[in-house]
């Protein structure tokens, strides 16, 4: 019961963390050039993120994913070959879900962005998904953002340990993601 008022009221429309202004701006064309919503999640809404080195993830929902595609890829100016098509297990439900994404990166402003598009018919189990991994317990929370400076400042494990360490840590209690890239 606890969990599903925290989901109703938990607002992704926005960031926990604060982001600098030019980043900000940077999504609000986003959202205004697709006229749609852009849902933020992981370790920006958490204790965890790191500016300048945790990616930023953020889920667009359309009724039109190839239209919203080629809009990304004109704002983004990408090539639509860097859209990566995937299918997703929910943990929570068993459904599968479809949907892209692009990892973008503006070395000049200095962050980076992974999208991830989806049906807007598959909003509301993929949202509630990722809220199972924004709201988790102080220790985790904790764990998270000690692995981080150790890979991010102190540079003492590789990526692979890394992203191994961290997918245990989010995933704990619950079984690993059904993932797949086509």
């Amino acid at each position: 019961m606890f969990k599903i008022i925290i989901f109703i009221y938990f607002n992704m429309e926005t960031t926990k963390n604060k982001l600098p202004e030019n980043i900000n701006l940077f999504f609000e064309k986003l959202k205004n050039y697709l006229d749609a919503e852009l849902y933020f999640y992981g370790s920006v809404q958490r204790n965890d993120y790191f500016h300048g080195s945790s990616d930023i993830d953020v889920d667009i929902f359309t009724y039109n994913i190839h239209s919203t595609i080629s809009k990304m890829q004109h704002f983004l100016n990408v090539d639509k070959n860097e859209f990566k098509k995937f299918i997703w297990r929910l943990n929570h439900n068993n459904i599968m879900v479809k949907g892209y994404k692009i990892m973008y990166k503006n070395e000049e402003e200095n962050f980076k962005v992974e999208f991830s598009i989806y049906d807007e018919n598959d909003k509301i189990p993929i949202l509630y998904e990722h809220k199972q991994k924004i709201i988790i317990p102080f220790y985790i929370s904790w764990l998270l953002v000690l692995l981080k400076f150790v890979y991010y400042k102190m540079k003492v494990i590789d990526k692979k340990s890394f992203h191994y360490l961290k997918r245990k840590l989010l995933n704990f209690g619950y079984k690993d993601d059904d993932f797949l890239v086509l």
